[in-house]
């Protein structure tokens, strides 16, 4: 996430324009994003109850969310079984947020690295690694809470990642940054108006819509500069290191580890889940203001494309 040392003022100084319309100046754009951090930012260790006792009878997560719900699998266990699945599947996403933010944070640090330190698009970037490594803590602190193990993806998956964060380019980067937090988003949106939800689970997720709606502001601005700015080979293999990081991640969203933990069949589980419609849907809803978005930008286009369509998140 790389680029050549810039000037040492971030304001535009040419008119840019994709198919969205115009693009707002970068400045402004951080400027904005640094007050509403001021305004709306929080610190879970004090912000959350950690010592309250958890809440007998709820689930850790919304049951149509969780993986296996509508399968013929789902409908022989019993309600203590499928909330200890969801309590599972809980603390492997969150294990997974960890895992992403971490890969984010490094790339945000790479793009910033030759970039002017006291524009407002540097101290925005710096302000959204601190808002990370607070997720990253609370997330960690959530799994604790819960009782379940923390799931590390596989080690594929986490050499892979090795190399994508490496290699990756700017508008790369910023496409990867979108597939990770945009998912997680839809998800948690529905988690934390839900009464059913454990109180623990819904003030986290409350906190990361929140601060994770600035995230998203940054990134999808920065990512249509790019797609506007860069050569057409870094455009061209943006679509496709995308395209294999929507792969990775469809893969790695379920952890299989969690169904043996309550006491069912690996495989025929893992089975279950890739033969659902229900999970499909859930999956493809969540990525649809992604991909509507990237379509929109032109980053959804030939072997990127296909790449998408067979990680399941693009219908």
């Amino acid at each position: 996430m790389t680029s050549a040392p810039t000037a040492m003022t971030e304001t535009d100084t040419e008119v840019l324009r994709d198919a969205l319309g115009l693009l707002k100046d970068r400045e402004q754009v951080a400027e904005r994003l640094l007050d509403s951090s001021a305004k709306h930012s929080f610190d879970p260790d004090t912000e959350l109850d950690w010592d309250a006792p958890l809440e007998d009878g709820k689930w850790f997560w919304p049951p149509e969310l969780v993986s296996l719900y509508d399968t013929p699998l789902w409908r022989k266990m019993s309600l203590e079984q499928q909330q200890d699945l969801s309590r599972h599947e809980a603390a492997a996403l969150a294990s997974l947020g960890i895992w992403f933010e971490i890969i984010l944070m490094q790339l945000l640090v790479r793009h910033i690295y030759d970039k002017p330190v006291t524009s407002a698009h540097v101290r925005y970037a710096l302000t959204e690694i601190a808002d990370e490594c607070r997720h990253s803590k609370m997330f960690a602190r959530m799994i604790q809470k819960g009782g379940a193990p923390a799931y590390p993806v596989s080690r594929l998956n986490h050499s892979l990642a090795r190399v994508l964060k490496t290699v990756s380019t700017t508008p790369g980067s910023f496409a990867c940054t979108l597939l990770g937090e945009e998912i997680l988003d839809w998800m948690q949106r529905l988690t934390f108006p839900d009464e059913r939800v454990q109180s623990i689970v819904r003030g986290v997720t409350r906190i990361h819509v929140v601060e994770e709606a600035r995230h998203v502001r940054y990134a999808r601005e920065e990512l249509r500069r790019q797609m506007v700015t860069a050569p057409r080979w870094e455009r061209e293999l943006t679509r496709i290191s995308s395209g294999e990081a929507a792969r990775v991640f469809s893969v790695a969203f379920v952890n299989p580890d969690v169904y043996a933990q309550v006491g069912l069949d690996r495989r025929e589980a893992v089975a279950q889940v890739r033969a659902s419609g229900h999970r499909r849907e859930v999956m493809q809803s969540g990525a649809r203001r992604l991909t509507e978005f990237l379509d929109e930008i032109g980053v959804l286009r030939g072997m990127g494309r296909r790449l998408w369509r067979s990680s399941g998140l693009l219908a």
